[in-house]
């Protein structure tokens, strides 16, 4: 291991008592496979309790930001702001990516895999921070983290699922139902990789790309969205 977690902590102006606890938050479950005699476990356990820490300090966040919205809007903006993508993003953002243990395998995949590794370690790091130095730590590392994104969540309707949001644009905008249609699919059972198309009559509007049918519509939908300059009034 010839990772210098010391700069990290520099980066993030947060110094750990526990230095295996910092360590730990970084350490894939492949990192272990390979380097058994770490002595110290991956970091499941503290994504799985930074998980619970993010969740509480970002439904406070917004129960006290947004007084006069309903619990399925509060819902829906927490979902938005703590995904895997926000949170990977998030973790890139802070050099995260520099750091993380992992497999001589797993580190050479840039893809889809290396997206949650990234949003779990952010989690795992908050875990940490946590169990360092307690709650009000860990809440004052993600207020600066992620809190700032919020307003653009919520002032482009980021929150809404965009194949509903379509959806609804499409039919009250062209009085059509958006259809999907897969265009391509290559690639092991394990690693496919597909193309779908979404059409608004028999017109093809967008394209989307993603490792299930499912995200491939979700991203030919934000793409529909994007041209159609739907995103801006959908808040």
């Amino acid at each position: 291991m010839d990772k210098d977690f010391s700069t990290f902590e520099k980066k993030t102006k947060i110094t750990f008592k526990d230095k295996n606890l910092l360590t730990q938050a970084f350490v894939h479950r492949s990192y272990i496979n390979e380097n058994p005699k770490l002595g110290l476990s991956h970091n499941e356990r503290l994504e799985f309790l930074g998980d619970a820490v993010l969740e509480l300090a970002v439904t406070n966040y917004l129960f006290n930001k947004y007084k006069n919205k309903t619990e399925g809007e509060l819902t829906a903006f927490r979902s938005a702001l703590v995904n895997s993508v926000i949170l990977a993003d998030t973790a890139r953002e802070l050099g995260m990516g520099d750091y993380l243990l992992l497999s001589k395998g797993e580190s050479k995949d840039m893809g889809r895999a290396r997206q949650y590794i990234l949003a779990n370690t952010f989690e795992a790091f908050t875990g940490a921070i946590y169990m360092d130095q307690g709650y009000e730590a860990a809440e004052k590392f993600i207020a600066s983290a992620i809190y700032d994104k919020i307003d653009a969540i919520v002032s482009k309707g980021l929150w809404k699922d965009a194949k509903s949001l379509v959806q609804e644009k499409a039919q009250e905008q062209t009085g059509v139902t958006p259809e999907y249609k897969v265009i391509s699919e290559v690639g092991l059972d394990h690693e496919k990789s597909f193309v779908v198309g979404i059409y608004f009559d028999k017109e093809k509007i967008a394209e989307g790309k993603g490792g299930s049918k499912q995200d491939a519509e979700q991203k030919a939908a934000e793409k529909a969205l994007e041209l159609k300059k739907w995103r801006k009034n959908a808040s």
